[in-house]
């Protein structure tokens, strides 16, 4: 039996680019919308006091497959930022950015007024 290895190939390891949306484009029902989940809420209050995290020790409880789905929702909403470093991602809030575009809506929400 002979078995044919096929080693003509090319692997693309390139990473499409994150996409965070400017500041000014940043609407308030979206920042709702991603914070009205209950996870995601956990995330963002995980990313309050401002340290950038490794996305995997944010929330170890909640399934890998459904955290990138929250990942994109808070990226896309403007409410996080994410930094790629080889294979691991890394978060941080956009405190600052979101506190000059809607003040005080960061305070209610990351402090159980939500």
């Amino acid at each position: 039996m002979s078995v044919k290895v096929c080693t003509n190939f090319a692997y693309d390891r390139t990473v499409a680019a994150l996409h965070h949306p400017d500041i000014d484009d940043v609407e308030l029902v979206d920042v709702l919308a991603a914070l009205g989940h209950p996870v995601r809420l956990r995330i963002a209050r995980a990313l309050a006091s401002g340290a950038e995290m490794f996305c995997g020790e944010i929330v170890p409880d909640v399934p890998r497959s459904s955290l990138t789905h929250h990942w994109r929702a808070l990226r896309e909403s403007g409410v996080i930022r994410q930094r790629r470093a080889g294979r691991k991602l890394f978060l941080t809030l956009r405190r600052d950015e979101l506190n000059a575009r809607f003040p005080g809506l960061l305070d209610i929400a990351l402090n159980d007024g939500f």
